[in-house]
Order: C-alpha cells, then structure tokens, then sequence
C-alpha cells in the first residue's frame, strides 16, 4: 500500500513509525512532516487543510490509504473531500468532527445520549458568562466552544481567574474574539484518555493513556498541549473502561448515528473518574499527543490493520494483541512554552540515542538546518521508551532525555508520578 500521513508533529511521527513496520506498506508520504519524519519516510510541503490538494496529490502518487493525524484538516471537512475522489481515508466526516470542534455540540450530544458529563452553560455574550460565573463560584472551567489548539480551556480556582478567562476569550484582539464561550462545573477525580476506533458500527478500544497537562513538575504552571504522557492509564480498570464504552461512547456514537452523521475515525474520550465511575471531560476526533507516542510504541505495525479495517468498516472482523507492558514519552519543550520562545536552537546528542521498538525519540517541531536539528516549535521532541513495567519505561526514557544535550530546551522530571 502507498499511504499518506497528514500532519507534521510527534503524534504524525509516532504513526509513521508504526505504520512503517507493517509489511503492508510500500511507500509511506506525511505531509508536511518534519526533521525526525523525514528520515523514516517522503515528506511533502502540501496545504493539508485543503482537500482538493490534498486530493490532487493522493492521485498523482497512487496513494491507497490516507490517515488524518491533527484536528484542523478534519474540521476543514477534508476527509470528505478525499472520500468524494473516492479515497479510502482514516478520519471523521466534517459533520462529526464537530465532537471536537464544538464543545456545545458535544453538550446536545451527550444530553440527548444521556452519557455523563459535566453540567454547562453556554454564552455569546460576555456580560452574561461573567453574571453566570458569580453565580455559581469558584472552581469553575471556562473553555472556548470552537479548537483552540489545547489552550482554550481554563480550570479556574477562584472566581477572578474565571472572570479573566472570559476578559481574554472576548478580548476584540484575540484570535478567540468573538468566541461562543461554554461554562461548565468543576469536576474533581483522576483524569485519564481512553481511545476507541469506530467505523460507524463497531467500536474498538485500543488503549488508555494518562497526560501531564501542566508546564511544570508536580502539576504546577500553565496548561499546555501535553508534557508527557504513560499507557496504559491504572485508573481505567476493566470495571471502568466497561462502563466508559456503556454509558459514554456507545450511547454517543448511537446518537451520532441516529442524526445521520456516522462516526468513523479515532475517538479520543477524555474522562475524569472518581469512585469508579467515569464522566466525559471532552471528545477529540484523532490521537491525542503526546498520548498516541506511548500507543504506538506499544502497538507497532498492528495498528495500521487496525486503522485500515476502521476505514474499511470491518472492524467486527479484528482485534488487538495487546502485550503486557508499559510506555511512557517526555515532551521536551522550548524555554518560554507554552508563552513566547525562540525558535531556531540547536540540538545536540540525537545521534547517540537508541532507536528501536524499545527507545525512540518522536520529532514534533523540528527542522534540518546545514547537516543540524533545530528546534521550530514550543513542543519539539518526544523522548519514549517501553518496558515490561512503567517503572522500566521510565528509566529508559529518563536516561535518553539526560543524553540529549539541548540548553534551550526544558522537561518534567516527574511524568507518570501518579501511578509510580
């Protein structure tokens, strides 16, 4: 099979790896992909949230199989656009990308399907939102309905960091201006993402993963897109990750359905658990990142059977073969991330580190600059490894990072605290 991976960051990596391994594929392109990207496959300067190019490209290069990695194309309805060329395509339609794209469409959803979830409010108008914050007190979330790139949300502690959450969101000069803004109570417990592949059918769970969304250690500073992250998550029991499927995602998908608009692609359930009992925090519509490093460390080449068969509609048909083990990736980040930073640093030591279905060091924003890596983004690489505990992968992983020599750039030195 000739496939295309669109996107360019450490998740779009990961699944080149991955689906490198599988004899199936023949010639593997990502578009646009990035420095590591480019040393395991062809890499293509195409617009990816224009689906008649990307359509145009799929044609030229005999392309059997394209996998959608990052939200925006999805939200662009571009795998609409590739299935009307007639392509086969891993990714939810436009209309059901809105489980993403929409937080308030995501609220209908899960009123309709009676899955639990956070009670909410929604606004337009910013006076309105701040009398609703008065209201009900603090702890308190405040998310941008629309894609925000993973900073839209604020968990807000007190009542004056809610009330500056919307002063921002309906600020005239920020590019969330004029943002639809959802309020919705605070829910405690431990957070933890479950993936599931769905084909408008059949829904099969591939994996759990827990993420480290604040900057620093010991879950302290801004929220990012991600430090880091470990698979499989010690809260989603079997008890827990039955009930997630029963009471969440298949009374969603059924839902979905039911509105004429079939859910095909990978769902990213966010939940938050407490006593055993799971509520959604939000849906996303592809891998999460850094979470889908650790899955795909831990299921190589499998996963492009399993990706094929969702976009075939046969996933009644397949299973995973999971092994009985543990991964876990460190975001190496910029200084001044997730705020301002400079791009353009070099880095040093990536030569010398092990790569193998045991160690790898994923690309996110990376650049090949005279013979150098540098860094061009805030999350430049993701630094993974696997082992029969999570304890093993920690070490492993930890030990690579220690080799990478990067004054620039910064890590946590407690991801997986949790469960260790």
């Amino acid at each position: 099979m000739n496939i295309l991976i669109l996107g360019g960051g450490g998740r779009e990596h990961s699944l080149a790896w991955a689906v490198k391994q599988n004899p199936k594929c023949d010639r593997l392109i990502v578009a646009p992909g990035n420095a590591g990207i480019a040393a395991i496959a062809d890499c293509a300067d195409i617009n990816i949230l224009d689906g008649g190019a990307v359509a145009v490209f799929a044609e030229e290069n005999a392309i059997d199989f394209v996998i959608v990695g990052p939200e925006a194309p999805l939200a662009s309805g571009v795998a609409d656009r590739l299935r009307a060329a007639g392509l086969l395509v891993l990714g939810p339609s436009q209309a059901a990308a809105e489980l993403e794209a929409s937080k308030s469409f995501t609220k209908a959803i899960c009123d309709a399907a009676g899955a639990p979830t956070a009670a909410y409010a929604r606004f337009t108008d910013a006076d309105a939102a701040r009398a609703h914050i008065r209201e009900q007190g603090a702890p308190i979330v405040v998310k941008a309905d629309g894609l925000a790139a993973g900073k839209g949300v604020t968990v807000a502690m007190t009542e004056a960091e809610a009330l500056a959450a919307i002063d921002h969101m309906f600020d005239a000069s920020n590019d969330m201006a004029g943002t639809t803004v959802v309020i919705e109570e605070y829910m405690d417990g431990e957070e933890a993402s479950f993936f599931v592949l769905c084909d408008g059918k059949t829904l099969l769970p591939i994996g759990t993963a827990q993420d480290h969304k604040r900057a620093f250690d010991g879950d302290t500073g801004p929220n990012t897109g991600g430090m880091g992250a470990y698979s499989p998550a010690p809260v989603m029991s079997d008890a827990v990750t039955q009930k997630a499927l029963d009471e969440i995602v298949a009374p969603t998908m059924d839902e979905m359905s039911k509105r004429g608009i079939p859910f095909q692609g990978v769902l990213f359930c966010g939940l938050m658990i407490k006593e055993g009992q799971p509520r959604l925090v939000e849906y996303n519509v592809r891998f999460g990142d850094p979470e889908c490093q650790c899955l795909m460390m831990r299921l190589g080449g499998q996963i492009l059977d399993l990706m094929q068969a969702c976009a075939e509609e046969r996933l009644d048909e397949i299973q995973v073969n999971w092994a009985d083990d543990h991964a876990l990736t460190i975001v190496m980040a910029t200084k001044g991330y997730p705020g301002s930073y400079e791009k353009g640093s070099v880095i040093n030591g990536l030569d010398s580190q092990p790569e193998d279905s045991f160690h790898m060091v994923f690309h996110a924003g990376t650049t090949e600059k005279d013979g150098q890596i540098t860094a061009t983004g805030g999350r430049v690489l993701n630094v993974t490894a696997r082992g029969a505990t999570l304890a093993e992968a920690h070490e492993k992983a930890y030990a690579m990072a220690q080799g990478i020599d990067w004054d620039e750039g910064f890590y946590r030195s407690d991801i997986g605290w949790r469960a260790l």
